[in-house]
């Protein structure tokens, strides 16, 4: 059966269940051992186990490989709080005999004692309600359903179906990468459980006419399987098509413009203008300008944003973030005023508020920040079609490519592939690229004035913080018209 006769048998049956970890769940009792027994020499304890593994295929016109996933842990960070102080530990083992968790909760504590004169005092996490639940997505085809050999042939036929658009397509490259990601928490009142997948693929083509060269690639994302080879599939002819379309770009002349942003470019925006500003652990550094702006109109009454694990179902779904707290939807604008941020619970703790569910870890070993999961501007009333219409001089900018923000003075500075121009409300068919868009992030978002009524979100990539420390996130929205300066 090749990968092909596997979807079309999945979608004609019920999608599987992801399993979970044999690993964690062997451990569990041990991990209740040692909760409770940290649990009475401190005021605070809480154990949590991750196992994460996964893959990332890739072919190219000259490389075949398969590689471990970059997402990959297997382990435990223990967190105490007592005497007004946090402290964790992290091991990638857990003992499994009584006497050695009561070694380990012995030797914890004694660390934790040890480190309280240089650890910052915070305010007690808050009181926990008793919750037991577990969560298992689905995803229609796993990896276990393809072998290797059939996964990488996939990819070829993508990459090859890319060569043969055009004689200028000169290199191609499909690449396909996925993670089972479990989790168990256990704290005095808590036992959460968690298992899912999510992949991300990428399809890339290069066009080359005599010294110049362009690049395009196109992105795929969810809590799916592997029956991402089919939208990888569907998308080859169009990755090569706008890379050979690159060839004709020319350079956008420097101002300001009316422009209208794709969902994915809308996205990016979002990400960088509130993402980041409103991560509650920034505020409490100082670092944040939106802390000043709580309550106050920051974007135009068309605007609306969200973010949280419980907001979309995208590659930063989940049950519970990394300390163990339920995931939620959180309003961080309503029709242009800053309503909320979004917090880990010590950063929460500090400022007096509930925490969101954001708090996550680059893995086990890691320190908890607050960090965005699916972060994305809300639709609105209004059609694409009018959006162009109503543009005199402007683009219509279509791919992100990388962003960066500055959240304590709101500067803001975006990097797209390319836009289409628009002259007198129609596409003139002329493209630019690249685009760089600069400014100062209330600017940008007081002067959206149409939101179009489809949201889309994408979760190829990921979002760093702290020393390199990286995290899964979606990004995304409606189409959205604004005013904004171009370079």
């Amino acid at each position: 059966m090749d990968w092909r006769e596997g979807r079309k048998l999945m979608e004609e049956n019920l999608a599987k269940t992801v399993p979970p970890s044999e690993f964690l769940r062997a451990r569990k009792p041990w991990m209740r051992l040692l909760a409770d027994r940290l649990g009475k020499e401190f005021d605070y304890a809480s154990i949590l186990g991750a196992d994460v593994e996964g893959k990332t295929y890739s072919v190219s016109s000259k490389v075949t490989s398969v590689s471990d996933g970059r997402w990959g842990e297997r382990g435990f960070v223990a967190r105490v709080y007592g005497k007004g102080r946090y402290f964790e530990s992290a091991f990638n083992e857990m003992p499994e005999s009584e006497a050695e968790v009561l070694a380990l909760a012995q030797r914890i504590a004694a660390a934790a004692r040890s480190a309280e004169s240089g650890a910052p005092e915070c305010p007690p996490p808050p009181e926990e309600e008793a919750l037991e639940k577990t969560f298992s997505e689905s995803a229609g085809i796993l990896p276990g359903d393809m072998g290797p050999d059939e996964i990488l042939a996939a990819l070829s036929g993508i990459a090859q179906k890319m060569l043969a658009h055009s004689p200028e397509i000169v290199d191609a490259r499909a690449s396909i990468g996925s993670a089972k990601v479990s989790k168990i928490f256990i704290s005095a009142k808590k036992d959460l459980e968690q298992n899912y997948f999510w992949s991300e693929a990428y399809t890339f083509a290069t066009a080359r006419r005599q010294d110049n060269t362009r690049l395009f690639f196109k992105s795929y994302s969810g809590m799916k399987g592997l029956e991402l080879l089919d939208e990888m599939k569907g998308g080859a002819a169009e990755t090569a098509a706008c890379a050979v379309e690159l060839l004709d770009a020319r350079p956008v002349e420097p101002g300001e413009y009316d422009v209208i942003c794709s969902p994915d470019s809308a996205g990016l925006i979002a990400h960088e203008a509130f993402g980041h500003g409103v991560e509650l652990d920034m505020f409490a550094r100082d670092r944040a300008k939106a802390r000043e702006y709580m309550g106050r109109e920051v974007a135009s009454s068309a605007v609306s944003m969200r973010d949280g694990a419980a907001s979309a179902r995208q590659v930063a779904s989940f049950l519970f973030d990394d300390e163990g707290n339920i995931a939620k939807d959180t309003a961080i604008i309503e029709k242009g005023i800053l309503r909320s941020a979004i917090s880990d619970a010590i950063s929460a703790a500090r400022m007096g508020l509930a925490p969101t569910g954001n708090g996550r870890r680059h893995s086990y070993a890691n320190k908890a920040y607050s960090r965005m999961t699916n972060t994305f501007f809300t639709p609105g009333p209004d059609k694409l079609d009018d959006m162009i219409v109503s543009v005199k001089r402007g683009y219509l900018i279509e791919k992100a490519y990388s962003g960066m923000e500055d959240p304590k003075d709101w500067g803001i500075q975006c990097m797209f592939t390319h836009a289409r121009e628009i002259l007198d409300g129609k596409l003139s068919g002329r493209i630019v690229a690249p685009v760089m868009m600069t400014g100062y992030v209330p600017d940008l978002l007081k002067a959206i004035s149409m939101v179009s009524e489809e949201t889309t979100l994408h979760g190829s990539g990921a979002c760093g913080k702290g020393y390199k420390e990286l995290v899964k996130t979606s990004r995304g929205g409606p189409y959205i018209k604004t005013k904004a300066r171009l370079g």
